[in-house]
């Protein structure tokens, strides 16, 4: 069960690129979250999807000698979901029906996402060098809160100095 979870519904078995596929198939589970019970249950679901991922790649990884296989995108779908925490609430604050999930938002969250996650810059980094279950988790957490910046910079820019 742990390794069903951890490759999130094992997302993370396909090829090339098991990260961002996780991160794209998260983009869908948010959306219907987001759409169903509203932003306050994304939130809940992204703090309680890290606790059980930490959980579950802790299990993956005890005796293992890779301590972060490329398989395991539960840390993909936690890093995704944050900067579509900053979509789904800005989307509530303005009173736009829970159904429209406007593709420029997400687009930007999901690129602006792998960017970070990818390039790894600065505290990415750092998290990522870190070993066991909390390194594998906190880099893409990071990667997610600075493309939650990009994305709320992004939608400042275009609602707010353009006013489109």
């Amino acid at each position: 069960m742990s390794r069903f979870i951890a490759t999130f519904f094992y997302i993370g078995l396909l090829r090339p690129a098991p990260g961002t596929w996780g991160s794209a198939a998260a983009i869908p589970v948010a959306y219907l979250i987001h759409a169903t019970l509203g932003s306050v249950a994304l939130l809940t679901a992204t703090i309680l999807m890290f606790f059980i991922g930490l959980w579950v790649t802790a299990n993956v990884i005890r005796g293992s000698d890779d301590q972060d296989p490329s398989e395991i995108v539960i840390d993909e779908v936690v890093g995704q979901w944050i900067p579509l925490l900053a979509v789904s609430f800005g989307l509530s604050h303005a009173g736009v029906d829970p159904w429209v999930f406007p593709y420029p938002g997400w687009v930007t969250a999901f690129i602006a996402f792998r960017l970070f996650d990818i390039w790894k810059p600065g505290p990415v980094g750092w998290a990522d060098r870190k070993h066991g279950a909390m390194g594998v988790m906190l880099d893409d957490v990071i990667a997610g809160l600075m493309a939650a910046v990009i994305v709320m910079a992004a939608a400042g820019l275009s609602h707010g100095v353009l006013g489109l």
